[in-house]
């Protein structure tokens, strides 16, 4: 029990000692390190935010799909096709970027190989999900989607 006295008063003024250098650091340093920390913190949230808005269609419709468009909800403003040159053959999954943050919500058109029909998914969330997988019923035009 003796032995443990000197090993707290050393820890004690260890501590002052280390406070002692605190308190002369210069104010100014210490606003710059905040703001350095804090504009670090707010980039890399930034950079996440933007990642997690990427998403992986998977394709359960029964069809080659050989383009796929995406617009915000409601709209008719489809854009350049997602898929390029390459398809989306059934029960394959690919991975695309999405950067529009600020329109979250969007609709997907896709155009099938064996016969160019077009058909479209409405509302996706896409900064909330990971994964959609599309299926399709062409004898009855019954789209759905599964979400993650």
């Amino acid at each position: 029990m003796l032995a443990s006295v000197p090993v707290q008063e050393h820890n004690r003024a260890r501590a002052d000692t280390v406070s002692a250098r605190n308190n002369s650091f210069d104010g100014s340093k210490a606003r710059m390190l905040k703001k350095a920390v804090l504009l670090g913190f707010l980039a890399l949230s930034g950079m996440s935010h933007a990642a997690d808005a990427d998403f992986t269609l998977v394709n359960r419709t029964g069809y080659a799909i050989n383009e796929v468009f995406i617009s915000p909800t409601k709209k008719d403003n489809w854009g350049k096709d997602r898929l390029g040159s390459n398809q989306l053959l059934n029960g394959q999954a690919r991975k695309f970027k999405f950067g529009d943050t600020k329109n979250c919500v969007q609709d997907i058109q896709v155009v099938f190989a064996d016969d160019d029909s077009e058909v479209e998914w409405e509302g996706f969330n896409l900064c909330e999900l990971n994964k959609i997988t599309l299926r399709y019923n062409r004898k009855t035009r019954e789209v759905s989607a599964d979400s993650e």
